[in-house]
């Protein structure tokens, strides 16, 4: 079927009309490729989360309600998860109406399992959630939300999650790996103790060869996890070239891995971490980064593939022009603070008016499984509206769209953009 505007645009409130319903249908149908989350199969045991108090004491409702209304950190932390859970839902729901986009999720993911947030009590969904078999419950949250599988944060530095590789890894078709690395390259001190620990005799000097060691380290977890990309979280103040650890790991390790491995590393950057600690990973903040330092990467190292994704609104704009300049960068997501409607749809229109089809338009980042039922449903609906508005600029040049042009378009941003920039042969 085509789809056109005559010339007098005669026709174009019907055709708008077809247009919506078109985008709107193959927006739901398309399956998702969630690339980055914190979520994970059941064999990782209690780093899997998932039902209603998990949804409800998820960091950014810890956030809102010690600023709805504050008590003692210390009170705070000494409550059960389901006391926590119950003074947020009295708080941010009961006693106000839960305008917040944290707080829409909470009810959306309520509504796709069919219960009545209206009547303001959480029996009914504990009750749900205590009679679920955790198997079979995954794949019902999988094809509710449509995503074929989600990308985990695997981090061997933890404890608890190299223990679960180690000796329980159960492999998942819904689930596959991403390497994360943080500590390598914020703390060297840090890193080469946690090196250690692991049999990775690393001297608190970086030398050559300790150098050798993270290498061994990095190419020891990819054989046991065979991870899609690398990952790092970073300060806004990172700097590439400097002359500190950092940049000698990146160098010497991180990028050489990287190209023999033929993954992408992921940057994301503006992170500040534990602005108040207090509140635990609800307390982190985020800052501008200058945007010379990715430049910098692409520029130097163009056999390297780099997906970047950014906290500061303000720097979204600059990051699309350095995609445009450069193959082996590809932007994706509205990363957490970002992760709100109007802040998601600017940075979409934004990203499709500079770079027209190529970027990742989201990832869910969930932490708590349930997330994914209100992430992708809030996201899918901000992406069709601009992908309409899209649509109706062209036909007004005399441009003909068919559903076959949709259908491909819509391919491309929930999955074939990240499937084709992880490696030709994925």
């Amino acid at each position: 079927m085509k789809l056109k505007l005559d010339a007098e645009n005669k026709t174009m409130h019907n055709t708008s009309n077809v247009i919506r319903t078109t985008v709107d249908t193959i927006v739901e149908e398309i399956p998702i490729a969630d690339m980055h989350t914190h979520i994970y199969p059941p064999s990782f045991g209690s780093l899997l989360l998932w039902g209603i108090d998990e949804l409800l004491t998820y960091h950014y409702l810890i956030a809102e309600v010690m600023q709805a209304a504050p008590l003692p950190v210390e009170t705070l932390w000494k409550l059960t998860r389901r006391e926590q859970a119950d003074y947020v839902w009295e708080h941010l729901f009961v006693r106000r109406s839960p305008i917040s986009e944290a707080c829409r999720g909470v009810l959306t993911c309520m509504q796709s399992l069919g219960f009545d947030a209206a009547k303001r009590n959480l029996k009914e969904a504990r009750l749900y959630f205590s009679e679920q078999n955790i198997d079979e419950y995954i794949e019902t949250v999988f094809r509710k939300a449509n995503v074929s599988y989600a990308v985990m944060t695997n981090d061997p530095f933890d404890g608890a999650e190299r223990n679960v590789w180690k000796t329980n890894y159960d492999e998942h078709p819904r689930f596959k790996a991403a390497l994360r690395i943080d500590p390598l390259l914020s703390n060297w001190e840090t890193a080469s103790n946690l090196l250690r620990e692991q049999g990775f005799e690393a001297g608190p000097s970086l030398t050559d060869s300790a150098l050798t060691v993270v290498r061994r380290f990095l190419d020891a977890w990819a054989d046991r996890m065979n991870p899609l990309y690398l990952a790092v979280s970073l300060h806004p103040n990172f700097r590439y070239p400097d002359d500190t650890p950092r940049t000698r790991i990146i160098d010497s390790c991180i990028l050489p891995f990287a190209q023999d491995r033929d993954i992408p590393f992921a940057l994301m950057i503006g992170v500040k971490k534990l602005i108040n600690p207090g509140l635990k990973l609800a307390g982190d903040g985020v800052g501008k980064t200058d945007l010379s330092n990715v430049e910098n990467l692409c520029l130097q190292h163009p056999a390297n593939r780099f997906l970047v994704t950014l906290l500061s609104r303000e720097n979204q704009h600059e990051l699309c022009v350095l995609a445009r300049k450069f193959p082996n960068l590809m932007p994706f997501g509205c990363w957490w603070f970002l992760n709100v409607p109007s802040i998601i749809e600017e940075i979409t229109r934004e990203r499709m008016e500079m770079l027209g089809l190529s970027f990742i338009p989201q990832h869910s980042d969930a932490r708590v499984l349930d997330q994914l039922l209100y992430k992708w449903p809030h996201s899918r609906r901000i992406i069709a509206n601009v992908l309409c508005d899209k649509y109706e600029d062209l036909m007004r040049t005399g441009w003909t769209v068919s559903v076959e042009d949709i259908r491909r378009d819509v391919m491309r941003l929930f999955s074939k953009n990240f499937e084709s920039f992880l490696s030709a042969d994925f």
